[in-house]
């Protein structure tokens, strides 16, 4: 029993000892880790409680902290730069027991054996695990562009619905001076009753339209409140009260070229190419066979070793076959997924330019010349009204025209912010400001 003792003993040590032991990090997996930790850092930043005259600047920063998207998506990257970790490490070694019974214990032979993958088997599945790590962190990009976007989108509709509302309380006082004035023309005898009639329908018609938009608000409120990650039992953010529009400095071309070299949908697609380039190698390896090795000790027969090892043999040809083509099939998918998605990006890039163009010559007639003309055209109606030479509803309809106008600019202001937020964010891939990425050149690689 004293050898017994001498010998399996130090056995369980040294498996006590391999269980602590760490593996050699590839140039791939500490790149990855490096970046993940970066970005880690600029997460770990507390989020900043929004205060009442937040800019839009901080409700995006704020989103990007608290959107579980975002979240969800940089926890999937974290797992990928973990699996390379395992990807390249060596399976774990078995610590074994043989023992012969006859009539009672003649032979005791513990050992350790180990499973050897064959050569550059490790390095391939490292090779493509990092690959994977790298698509996943473009799809965290992806999803960072993504919140930002939707906090815009959900804004400027609420933004500019308190511009709509202030036009319609603008346009209600100018309808009970209207009414004013067709009481006094009726009193002098110059209009009906009539008239006064078609002033108080107005107002009430814009009445009723002013309190739709008031209580769509609040539905406008619960989208922005989303966007941000805040739950529907949680307080309602502060709106900026300023848009705080912004314009690129760089041409149609420019732009294009800049959004070709850092979409992150492409990005992403491009890393799905390399990782399939990976899976490719990987294939190629499943052809060189995998090896064990083990040792046992006869305990009762020191000292009698009896080493061991083992070879797989990789006979399977079809199998071997059908493994390389799926790998050739999926790197194929992958680069015509990249250009299908360089399809879809000069068309979402045509549309969204084409939106912004759009908008700002209709922003450009109605404050150059409609607005201007519509203005004059109530005024120029008004005193004819007064003096009799056309009819209240020549006043009315001036009063619609300004209105329509009005809030076609709106409209207008809608249609190019949003159009603008798209083409910047998810078209061009430039990041908002404070945004928890990678530097371009080191996302690049």
């Amino acid at each position: 029993m004293n050898r017994i003792h001498q010998l399996v003993l130090p056995g369980l040590a040294l498996v006590l000892l391999a269980a602590g032991c760490r593996g050699i990090p590839t140039d791939s997996e500490k790149s990855a880790r490096r970046d993940l930790t970066s970005v880690s850092n600029l997460l770990a930043a507390p989020i900043l409680v929004l205060p009442t005259n937040a800019t839009l600047r901080d409700v995006v920063t704020f989103a990007l902290r608290n959107d579980p998207k975002v979240t969800a998506a940089y926890a999937d990257w974290a797992a990928a730069v973990e699996n390379i970790t395992v990807a390249r490490s060596l399976p774990d070694p078995k610590l074994t027991f043989q023992a012969y019974i006859e009539s009672a214990l003649t032979s005791l032979m513990p050992g350790l054996a180990a499973d050897i993958p064959g050569p550059g088997k490790l390095r391939a599945r490292a090779e493509a695990a990092s690959a994977e790590s790298r698509t996943k962190y473009f799809q965290f990009e992806s999803a960072v562009q993504q919140t930002a976007f939707a906090v815009e989108k959900s804004f400027y509709p609420l933004h500019f619905l308190d511009a709509k509302l202030v036009v319609n309380r603008q346009s209600l006082a100018l309808l009970a001076q209207l009414e004013s004035l067709a009481r006094t023309q009726n009193e002098v005898g110059r209009a009906t009753l009539q008239d006064v009639l078609r002033a108080q329908i107005e107002q009430e018609k814009l009445r009723t339209e002013t309190a739709n938009l008031e209580d769509s608000r609040r539905v406008l409120l619960t989208q922005f409140k989303a966007a941000l990650g805040l739950h529907a039992d949680q307080p309602d953010p502060p709106v900026p009260a300023d848009a705080e529009f912004s314009e690129s400095n760089l041409s149609d071309d420019e732009l294009f070229a800049a959004a070709l070299k850092q979409n992150p949908q492409l990005k992403e697609m491009e890393a799905e190419i390399k990782s399939a380039e990976a899976s490719l190698q990987l294939a190629r390896k499943d052809k060189v066979p995998d090896f064990s090795a083990g040792l046992q000790a006869e305990v009762y027969r020191p000292p009698f070793y009896w080493p061991q090892a083992s070879m797989t043999l990789p006979i399977w040809r079809d199998k071997l076959a059908a493994e390389l083509a799926a790998a050739q099939a999926g790197k194929r998918a992958a680069e015509a997924r990249l250009s299908a998605e360089q399809i879809s990006l000069a068309v979402d890039f045509a549309e969204q330019t084409y939106l912004i163009r759009e908008a700002d010559r209709v922003l450009t007639l109605l404050r150059e010349r409609l607005l201007p003309r519509a203005r004059q055209s109530l005024e120029v109606s008004r005193a004819a009204y007064r003096s009799g030479q056309v009819d209240f509803l020549n006043v009315i309809d001036a009063e619609r025209s300004l209105l329509n106008f009005q809030l076609d600019e709106i409209a207008a202001q809608i249609q190019r912010e949003i159009a603008h937020a798209e083409l910047t964010l998810l078209v061009a891939g430039v990041p908002p400001e404070n945004a928890p990425l990678l530097k371009t050149e080191t996302s690049a690689r």
